[in-house]
């Protein structure tokens, strides 16, 4: 199973079903994810919870009105196949409205913030 689709499919379902909060058990790069996330507007709040000996990530979705601000997300690299961008081969996604999320060496950023950085690294999955 993969962990980073398991993360954003529960973000889109939840916000799909008009859920307020989606929980998600807690690893550090999904938190990284989620926190980059929250910074671009995608989801309202990331809080990390402790339920006894288990870990989870609580994340607080947001809308526009009745709209989920989450309107699609598809996996990029998957376990069974990386894929790995450079600076240059960086493009906008839908003209500028949706994100693409990497695993840099500098940490999880967007496509804009890698560009600015000049780093490439593992594309992880496309947000709009």
């Amino acid at each position: 199973m993969d962990p980073i689709a398991d993360m954003i499919i529960r973000i889109k379902n939840a916000s799909m079903a008009g859920l307020p909060i989606a929980n998600i058990p807690y690893s550090r790069m999904k938190h990284d994810i989620a926190t980059v996330l929250e910074r671009e507007g995608y989801v309202a709040s990331v809080t990390k919870r402790a339920k006894k000996a288990r870990k989870h990530i609580e994340i607080g979705i947001k809308y526009e009105g009745t709209k989920p601000r989450i309107h699609d997300v598809d996996r990029v690299s998957k376990p069974s196949r990386r894929v790995y961008v450079g600076v240059k081969d960086m493009h906008s996604v839908q003209n500028g409205h949706g994100s693409l999320i990497l695993s840099t060496p500098k940490g999880i950023m967007t496509d804009k913030e890698a560009r600015k950085n000049h780093t490439g690294g593992e594309a992880l999955f496309i947000i709009y």
